[in-house]
């Protein structure tokens, strides 16, 4: 149980992809019974040469990444998100955020692969990362493929 409070604590890490999701709806069914608090964290950092953004008008990466945040709780629980899920928004790399997080938390619950990397990979780089140096068990969802 998380050391700082009584509170039981799962972080998931959302990226708004299908499988973090479902991340979120699992981790929710295991808040439940536990009386745990579900924070849905979403991570936003400025691209290696931000300047060049700037300069033909793309910026505002951590308005974004918020929308992003909010897009993904109301896919998986509709308007009204339950109570004991709470979003956070914190700027960094997901994988460095996530495993720092990972300090306080009961539990960390990733989908299994979210934006960007490899198709054939079972695991995402942030997923693989966590799994071998959370401070806390780690959960890794896996999303059954949608058919046609």
């Amino acid at each position: 149980m998380n050391e700082a409070s009584d509170t039981r604590t799962i972080i998931v890490g959302v990226d708004g992809s299908e499988p973090s999701v479902d991340a979120l709806r699992q981790a929710q069914r295991l808040a439940v019974p536990l009386s745990a608090t579900v924070v849905a964290l979403a991570c936003w950092d400025y691209p290696p040469v931000y300047d060049g953004y700037v300069a033909v008008g793309i910026d505002d990466f951590d308005v974004r990444a918020g929308e992003i945040l909010a897009e993904a709780v109301a896919k998986a629980f509709g308007p009204d998100a339950p109570a004991n899920v709470e979003t956070r928004l914190v700027q960094g790399h997901p994988r460095h955020v996530l495993i720092e997080e990972s300090k306080t938390a009961d539990m960390l619950v990733l989908g299994r692969r979210g934006h960007g990397g490899f198709g054939g990979l079972l695991l995402g780089s942030v997923s693989s990362a966590c799994v071998a140096h959370a401070h806390c068990p780690v959960l890794i969802v896996h999303s059954p493929e949608k058919e046609s």
